[in-house]
């Protein structure tokens, strides 16, 4: 294993050497002024900027993480119903137009789509008849109320024209109500605008244009995430460590790269199925970016509030069986010199090359607790507060050190 670290070390830095070669043309011949063997530092690797750029060197610092005293644990990102909803018209007909697509917020109302039923239209005109016929119903009563006055017709029929009046405003208003309650428009139209029920993110689109659609054929569905829950399945051993109120750290089990928090708020009270596990609800609080219904996750219980020292499990590199980490020197600590010089020939000219170097120092650590991509260290030696240290790729600088030390050996 180390010598394949070594190699990839060895070509990683060589396509560095090349492209400087390219920088400088037509070059006939090239010396490199290195400092003698005597000046190098004791588990420290020089690399130029370049070298950190072309072997990808990210540098971070020690975090405070709660990763002990925890749970670690599996679920599933959940959206309670009450924040689903199936966008169904409320009359049936052909879709004439869709305004959404998978991925579109739509506020509450918003017209996702149309249809078109030319009952609508029959709906329409009986409304406008009675409409009509109230009109001369009015008419009637009044011609009736005269005539029951002047003792020129009985008070039977005064009444009776009085009852057909209110049995048409009774139609008018019941066919009002029917059309009000499909969005249909009261002037002739057979078209009529299907609204969006809830504010969210379609995740959905069902129908098609030109599709047949009714009460029981959704067109499209929308998703709050406002309300994300996580739900976690314990173990009966750790229940009773598990209370409402909690922190759970989650990452997405095929994305770890980013670190959500949740809120526990309910605890289940059966077993589910036959995995001896309880299922703990819990509300996902901060930032939701890239969350999604139905993804898995990978968490962790906080039992407490302690924090340690931690850093990424990446940069941490075992070496003859001791686990270390790399700092970058802070200028009191480099060589005064600290450059990499080399000369170029081209013809009679000659051209001098100074690169700055950065210098890692390896610093022994133990490890302790690990959990969502981060490990507990205690150093084993003395470094600054503020120390930048080796986060991504530190195995690149662990090669260059041991190749320097085999190279010595050699000597």
């Amino acid at each position: 294993m180390k010598k394949y670290i070594t190699l990839i070390f060895a070509v990683s830095v060589l396509l560095t050497g090349c492209k400087k070669e390219s920088e400088v043309t037509e070059t006939k011949e090239a010396t490199a002024v290195e400092k003698p063997d005597e000046h190098e530092e004791p588990g420290v690797a020089h690399f130029t900027e370049e070298q950190i750029r072309t072997v990808g060197i990210q540098m971070g610092s020690i975090e405070s993480k709660e990763l002990s005293n925890t749970i670690k644990v599996s679920g599933m990102l959940t959206v309670p119903n009450q924040n689903k909803a199936f966008v169904t018209p409320s009359y049936s007909g052909i879709v004439r137009s869709l305004y959404v697509q998978p991925g579109s917020y739509v506020s509450k109302g918003k017209v996702i789509a149309t249809i078109s039923n030319p009952d609508l239209i029959v709906m329409q005109q009986q409304l406008q008849q009675v409409n009509g016929q109230i009109r001369m119903a009015e008419l009637e009563v009044t011609r009736a109320q005269q005539l029951y006055k002047g003792n020129a017709a009985p008070l039977k029929k005064f009444q009776q024209a009085q009852t057909d009046l209110a049995t048409l405003r009774s139609q008018r208003s019941g066919l009002q109500k029917q059309l009000g309650s499909i969005g249909a428009a009261q002037g002739y139209s057979s078209s009529l605008s299907v609204r969006a029920p809830i504010s969210g993110t379609v995740s959905k689109v069902i129908a098609q244009i030109g599709s047949n659609v009714d009460m029981a054929s959704p067109i499209a569905e929308i998703v709050s995430n406002s309300a994300l829950h996580l739900d976690i399945y314990v173990y009966e051993k750790d229940l009773g460590k598990v209370q409402p109120g909690q922190t759970i750290h989650f990452t997405l089990t095929n994305s770890p790269g980013k670190e959500y928090d949740a809120k526990i708020t309910s605890i289940g009270t059966a077993f589910e199925g036959e995995s001896k596990t309880v299922p703990v609800h819990a509300q996902v609080v901060g930032d939701r970016s890239g969350l999604i219904d139905g993804m898995n996750v990978t968490a962790v219980i906080s039992l407490d509030k302690q924090t340690t020292a931690s850093v990424p499990t990446e940069a941490i590199v075992n070496d003859k069986g001791q686990d270390f980490i790399f700092i970058m020197q802070s200028d009191h600590d480099k060589e005064e010199n600290n450059e990499k010089v080399s000369t170029s020939t081209n013809g009679n000219n000659k051209k001098t090359i100074v690169e700055k170097e950065v210098g890692f120092e390896k610093i022994p650590v133990a490890k302790g607790v690990t959990a969502l991509g981060y490990t507990q260290i205690t150093p084993l030696k003395p470094i600054p507060a503020d120390a930048k240290i080796v986060i991504k790729n530190a195995f690149f600088i662990l090669a260059k050190l041991n190749n320097k030390g085999e190279e010595g050996d050699g000597h």
